[in-house]
């Protein structure tokens, strides 16, 4: 007996709305994908790339130093929320109520809560040092002392440039006497992050993220960061990750942002599904 049109039809609507529903929950707990937008991750990851990611392992366990991991950010990126395209920001109306207009970062880890890291030359190349020594899984990974290792002052700076945005009259006032102060390189720095005017529209309201993650656990950066015989030292807070990039000259990373909450974490890519040519695993260094 075949089956009345009306019956047909509801019975597909049932079966979209089920599906709607395994997807959604799928989603939000076990995998969603992420298009990586910079060529921070360069060569383990490309501009491009399609990722696959995996949520589970990291509701059970911590990441481990070395080991590729995508989280939110713990600000709005305007610019990279350029860089979307319609399925991501589509996928993205999914996302956590806090994060909601943050973007998807795929860094490295390499320091946890507690870990003291700086950056030492070792035969020619900037190796990173968690609490004195270089951690097995980073030893073929170079970095560069940019960011915070060079500027250790800068966190408070993007904090107080992100403040005056708004205001463009304060705002370039600011700038301007910051290049006089500490010169053109670190103003371009400060401004090329934060944002806010032509020809940088687009960038970050750091604010948001002090008086949101790190003000209510009085965290003060002058705390967590010295420089000793020339050394610039970082010690992670309670509660914090710090990650970089792989391709260290083309990285904005925690040298540059700052400390991620760990509630930030979202899961470890493991798999690349586009492009199709370089369809297959991602492999993080010296993580099984």
């Amino acid at each position: 007996m075949k089956k009345r049109p009306s019956k047909i039809f509801k019975d597909t609507v049932i079966t979209l709305v089920y599906a709607i529903v395994a997807a959604t929950i799928i989603r939000l707990f076990v995998f969603e994908t992420m298009m990586v937008p910079t060529g921070s991750m360069i060569p383990t990851i490309n501009i491009g790339d399609r990722l696959f990611i995996e949520k589970i392992t990291f509701q059970a366990r911590e990441p481990e130093i070395g080991e590729i991991t995508v989280f939110w950010t713990p600000f709005r990126d305007e610019r990279a929320q350029q860089m979307l395209r319609a399925f991501d920001k589509f996928m993205d109306l999914f996302s956590p109520k806090e994060f909601k207009g943050h973007v998807k970062y795929v860094k490295r880890l390499v320091a946890k809560e507690g870990d003291v890291i700086t950056l030492k030359l070792v035969d020619g190349k900037w190796k990173l040092f968690v609490n004195g020594e270089i951690p097995e899984n980073l030893r073929d990974v170079n970095y560069l002392p940019e960011g915070v290792f060079e500027y250790p002052e800068l966190w408070n700076y993007l904090d107080k440039a992100s403040r005056l945005r708004n205001n463009q009259t304060e705002y370039r006032k600011f700038l301007y006497e910051l290049a006089l102060k500490k010169g053109s390189k670190f103003a371009n720095i400060v401004f090329s992050i934060v944002g806010g005017m032509e020809p940088v529209k687009y960038g970050i309201p750091y604010y948001e993220y002090v008086d949101k993650y790190l003000k209510p656990k009085n965290i003060n950066f002058e705390d967590y960061i010295w420089k000793k015989n020339g050394q610039v030292f970082v010690k992670i807070p309670n509660g914090f990750y710090f990650f970089m990039g792989d391709n260290s000259r083309e990285s904005l990373d925690s040298r540059y942002f700052g400390f991620v909450p760990k509630e930030a974490v979202i899961g470890r890519p493991i798999l690349r599904i586009w492009p199709l040519k370089n369809f297959g695993p991602v492999q993080p260094i010296g993580i099984k």
